[in-house]
């Protein structure tokens, strides 16, 4: 691309879009649907989160190797008879143990992150509301030089 073509790509684009930044967010009139912040999570939330997980990892370290004796004993019985379900079975097995222990890691990293986010962000509600009204206000100041 040359160098002119550029500088006539930017002057293109500069005259289509207004001429101050603008961020992306719901107009302070109104507009856009719904209510403004609706993406939020309570103390519950995380709580149920965290307990869901927990519950899951309990259960399936309880029940999730139930089937692996008896999978192991066919899987032998079968290879010593020269069956290559044997092999296979054998194979199903070791898959099911690693997917198992992935999913009891990702569940045991998923209740202890939640413990750990309701415990870190105890009140932090009023530390981010004040932070989104000083956004506003350096968003208004903005608006206000720009009109000089």
């Amino acid at each position: 691309m040359a160098w002119d073509e550029w500088e006539r790509l930017k002057a293109d684009a500069g005259s289509r879009s207004s001429s101050r930044m603008q961020l992306n967010k719901v107009p302070s009139e109104g507009g856009g649907g719904g209510q403004q912040g609706d993406l939020k999570a309570d103390q519950q939330d995380l709580a149920a989160v965290g307990d869901s997980a927990f519950k899951l990892f309990t259960d399936l370290g309880r029940y999730g190797r139930d089937a692996w004796s008896s999978s192991q004993t066919a899987a032998k019985d079968l290879t010593t008879q020269e069956f290559e379900l044997g092999g296979a079975l054998d194979t199903v097995q070791d898959r099911w143990e690693k997917s198992l222990t992935t999913l009891l890691d990702a569940c045991a990293h998923i209740s202890n992150h939640m413990d750990f986010t309701k415990k870190a962000h105890a009140g932090d509600e009023y530390y981010i509301a004040s932070a989104v009204s000083s956004i506003a206000t350096l968003d208004k100041g903005f608006d206000e030089g720009t009109k000089r």
